[in-house]
């Protein structure tokens, strides 16, 4: 709970970034001049000509916490708070479930020393987790891109339900694959590499609290950047939805994934692919770091409950068969 209320406002950030448009599109720019002061101003369609000025964009992370403070106030920072906590709990407890039981089956069918295991495991856990929380991860980047109450949002979503049904709320879902399938794998697999190698280094035959939680923070690190591209474009694709549709825009927004990327590239570069990315990294680092390593404590703890708890079973069963012994 302490944790999301913490990450919220990098979240926010990440999404104004990625979903805020070059101010500066190639071919498209002019300044008019009243008499009195310039305007720079875009073209943002040119087929209709649809010339306005061009409000002031973020500079980076922080500039815009400071923009988003100083015009929206501070409650903006946290956009999107109630979805990411009903979210939270489905999403944790599908993935984690999935994964411990997936690869304790995997291990039982083809070995302890399988390096294949976490990949599959994190790989089939991330894909039901994300199918689940579609609805509501889409829900959530649409309040945090920009602001409007939620009185707007559902009537927005009630209108797409009854024109589109209920599988417009999946928009984004395929970004979203392609961005936490691969951050999975590639997370869980350097996580039990870095795991196993930091235990060696260290003469230990079980992991300690500091090596869970710097193995979370580097497996979770790389793999943030790695799929960044992807999560710039699952933000602009839901966040399109909103924003075609409230500007009666005849611009079709059913592009592709690498449509998207195409588009991104050519208008803000190959660097436009990593909008976002000090917000990404400040937030995931020690989210995953703190998430698996009280995970592997709870599990830990929990396991040794078990293990006493069987041992004082069959210690009482024991004691109970020597009285009866004794007896006859």
């Amino acid at each position: 709970m302490k944790l999301l209320l913490r990450v919220t406002p990098l979240d926010v950030v990440k999404i104004r970034l990625q979903a805020q448009k070059n101010p500066f599109p190639k071919g498209k720019c002019f300044v008019y001049s009243n008499g009195l002061m310039d305007h720079m101003c875009v073209c943002e369609d040119g087929n209709n000509k649809a010339w306005y000025k061009k409000p002031g964009n973020f500079q980076g992370t922080l500039d815009a916490f400071l923009k988003i403070l100083r015009n929206e106030g501070i409650k903006s920072l946290w956009s999107g708070l109630p979805p990411t906590l009903v979210m939270a709990v489905p999403a944790t407890v599908i993935y984690f479930t999935c994964y411990e039981q997936l690869s304790a089956f995997l291990r039982a069918k083809l070995g302890e020393n399988e390096t294949r295991i976490p990949i599959v495991a994190g790989i089939v856990a991330r894909f039901g987790a994300v199918t689940v929380i579609s609805p509501l991860e889409l829900i959530r980047t649409k309040v945090q891109s920009k602001k409007f109450s939620y009185k707007e949002l559902h009537r927005f979503v009630s209108m797409k339900v009854s024109e589109d049904g209920w599988i417009s709320l999946w928009k984004g879902w395929a970004p979203t694959i392609l961005r936490d399938v691969p951050f999975s794998a590639m997370y869980w697999y350097n996580y039990e590499i870095l795991k196993k190698w930091l235990c060696e280094k260290s003469g230990l035959y079980e992991p300690t609290f500091m090596i869970n939680f710097t193995s979370g923070a580097l497996s979770g690190s790389f793999a943030a950047v790695a799929t960044l591209p992807f999560d710039v474009v699952k933000t602009q694709k839901q966040t399109q939805l909103w924003t075609h549709e409230s500007r009666k825009s005849p611009v079709p927004f059913h592009l592709s994934t690498w449509a998207i990327m195409k588009n991104i590239v050519s208008e803000s570069g190959f660097s436009g692919l990593f909008t976002g990315l000090i917000p990404r990294l400040i937030k995931i680092a020690p989210a995953c770091a703190i998430m698996i390593s009280t995970y592997e404590f709870g599990k830990a703890f929990f396991q040794k409950q078990n293990v006493e708890r069987q041992y004082n079973s069959l210690d009482g069963l024991l004691t109970r068969n020597v009285n009866q012994s004794q007896v006859r």
